[in-house]
C-alpha cells in the first residue's frame, strides 16, 4: 500500500467572527499539526480542492482557530465550513519506528492472529488515551478495538493489513490484576 500524500486531519467546523477565520476541528483533539504546517488542502463539500496557506492559528480545546491567507470576511469564512482539511504529508516529520499516522489506517483489512478477515479499518476515533479502530464489514457486527499492543499485536503497511486481537478474544491469563 502506497502512503497517499495527503493525510485527512480534520473538517472546518464554523466560521470565527467577522476577520475570515474559521474553527477547524482536527479529528485527534490533541493534534498539534496545524501549529507544524504553513499550508493544508481543503475539499469543500462541493468537491472544489484550493491550497490555503496558513496565517495564524490559536488552539481551544476542541478546535483551532486558523486564520488564512486571501480568506477576508464572514462569507469567504462560511464558504469554506464543512470541508475536509488535509495535510501534505512531505510537510511532517515522519512517525517514528512502530508509529503511523492514523489516516493511514483507515483502509487497512483487518484480519485476526488466523488470519480470518474481520474487515476494514474505516474510521479511527481519538476520544481517549488511546485511540479507537473501527473496523466494519458486510454482515458482521462492527468491532470498535483500541490501538494499543494488547488488541493490535502487528501493523503491516506495505501489505495494506493489521493483526487485530479483539477484545472479546482475551482470556483471563493475559489480563493483569
Amino acid at each position: 500500500m502506497t502512503p497517499r500524500p495527503l493525510l485527512e486531519l480534520g473538517y472546518v467546523a464554523r466560521a470565527h467572527g467577522i476577520r475570515g477565520e474559521v474553527a477547524v476541528r482536527p479529528f485527534d483533539p490533541g493534534s498539534e499539526t496545524l501549529d507544524a504546517v504553513e499550508r493544508v488542502r481543503v475539499r469543500t463539500k462541493s468537491g472544489e480542492e484550493r491550497d490555503l496557506k496558513i496565517e495564524s492559528v490559536r488552539p481551544t480545546p476542541k478546535e483551532d482557530i486558523i486564520a488564512f491567507e486571501g480568506v477576508k470576511g464572514r462569507e469567504a469564512s462560511e464558504a469554506l465550513v464543512g470541508s475536509t482539511v488535509f495535510v501534505y504529508r512531505e510537510d511532517l516529520e515522519p512517525p517514528a519506528e512502530g508509529e503511523y499516522f492514523q489516516g493511514d489506517l483507515v483502509g487497512l483489512s483487518a484480519v485476526d492472529e488466523a488470519g480470518q478477515e474481520l474487515g476494514k479499518v474505516v474510521e479511527v476515533w481519538a476520544t481517549g488515551e488511546v485511540p479507537n479502530l473501527v473496523i466494519r464489514a458486510p454482515g458482521k457486527p462492527e468491532l470498535v478495538v483500541p490501538f494499543a499492543d494488547d488488541f493490535v499485536p502487528s501493523v503491516d503497511m506495505p501489505g495494506g493489513k493489521i493483526v487485530i486481537r479483539p477484545p472479546e478474544f482475551l482470556d483471563a491469563g493475559d489480563k493483569e490484576g
